[in-house]
């Protein structure tokens, strides 16, 4: 059978028990801990499995036509070990060669399929997101200044550490904000730094919420939210941050997307991107993750964002490598999630339930295993438009910290 050779060849560390559809038990790996046990339910799946792991795994137990003794995301930390080993089998190699040859038409992403990519995933019910997402709805990687910090903390901690990358020492700063979310982002900078803030989104669930909170706050005269393409924006702006939107843009738009900041930005204005990437060579995304969760999204790697910045016109003035940050925020959404497991089936279903546990531990064991990481990067138009240290990030950074300590005692 294909699968159980994929296996014998994949499983070195740890131990994975197959129960096939006939009853049938094999053991692959080490015999030692960590294990886990699969079961088959369909004799098929015995073939189509190795075709595609990546994908007809998930699909199946989302099906329920494979099923794990152990929770989940137990089971991918025994198959994410030793993926590294997989991947270097010749079906899979050939499988993603063939993903590699089409990524490019699958991240086509003109302004009417970008906004239809978005509301397949940031338009399902606010409920769902309540359910995992920290108070904010902070919906991207989490910043842990310490392992032990609540989430609610690492998402205030990772706003404050943007902040301070953008060189917020002037008031009344004109900020535009690219893929604004639930409006978070843009709220915290008119609080903390006084500025004029424009968020864009291509979600009506999201723009619907950020106007809302912004009149609750009594700032919507100062922070107000468009859902709009940010192609369609015009400026100029101080400062523009993009926080979780870059993975969406395709990397076939990368030129439009940064000549397009470039025209954005002030000549003395300073740019943070936030964004997913690779610390190895660049590949395509999961294909899981594209079809179910992410339609037309990908994820980069340094050199393919690099190379296209210094065509562009900006210059890249600082980049920060944040490594296992979004496993642990990861690991939050997915405690949170089973804590309110009932709750999703009730208001989708238990198919459902199951991807999404499969695309939480999956991404988790992306950044724990498979070279997935957030890069920020800072850019501007003018050499001098930041001071020569990163002496300036820490020192607001440090300083709005003890404000917001004050203001909350």
């Amino acid at each position: 059978m294909l699968f159980k050779s994929m296996l014998a060849k994949m499983v070195h560390k740890g131990t994975i028990r197959l129960v096939d559809a006939e009853g049938k038990t094999e053991t692959y790996g080490s015999g030692e801990e960590p294990s886990c046990t699969i079961r088959l339910h369909r004799k098929s799946l015995e073939w189509s499995l190795a075709l595609n792991p990546a994908l007809y795994v998930p699909e199946a137990y989302m099906d329920g036509t494979l099923t794990m003794d152990e929770d989940i995301r137990h089971v991918f930390h025994v198959v994410f070990s030793n993926y590294k080993t997989l991947e270097s089998q010749a079906l899979f190699q050939a499988t993603n060669q063939l993903f590699r040859q089409t990524r490019r038409l699958k991240q086509f992403n003109p302004i009417g399929k970008a906004q239809k990519n978005v509301a397949h995933h940031y338009d399902l019910s606010g409920e769902l997101y309540d359910l995992f997402l920290d108070s904010d709805r902070q919906y991207s990687c989490a910043y842990f200044t310490d392992p032990g910090n609540s989430l609610e903390k690492a998402q205030e901690d990772k706003k404050r550490h943007i902040a301070a990358k953008l060189l917020l020492d002037q008031p009344d700063l004109k900020v535009l904000d690219i893929g604004s979310g639930w409006g978070g982002m843009g709220l915290y900078l008119s609080k903390v730094a006084d500025c004029d803030v424009t968020g864009v989104t291509l979600s009506v669930e999201q723009h619907n919420l950020s106007e809302k909170r912004a009149a609750d706050a009594g700032l919507k005269s100062r922070c107000r939210f468009q859902l709009e393409d940010y192609r369609n924006v015009t400026g100029p702006f101080d400062r523009i941050v993009s926080v979780g939107m870059f993975e969406h843009v395709g990397k076939g738009n990368y030129p439009e997307f940064f000549a397009k900041v470039r025209d954005l930005l002030d000549d003395n204005g300073v740019c943070l991107l936030h964004t997913i990437g690779r610390l190895d060579e660049p590949a395509p995304v999961n294909p899981f993750i594209r079809k179910y969760i992410f339609p037309g999204a990908d994820l980069p790697s340094l050199s393919e964002v690099t190379g296209v910045i210094e065509q562009s016109g900006l210059i890249t003035t600082d980049i920060e490598v944040l490594r296992l940050h979004y496993a642990e925020t990861l690991r939050n959404w997915y405690e949170r999630f089973q804590e309110n497991r009932k709750e999703v089936a009730r208001i989708y279903d238990e198919r459902f339930c199951r991807m999404w546990e499969t695309y939480l531990a999956g991404s988790e064991m992306g950044f724990r295993y498979e070279g997935l990481c957030v890069f920020q990067i800072q850019l501007t138009k003018n050499l001098e438009a930041v001071p020569l240290t990163r002496d300036y990030m820490y020192e607001w950074e440090n300083k709005a910290q003890n404000l917001e300590v004050r203001a909350a005692e």
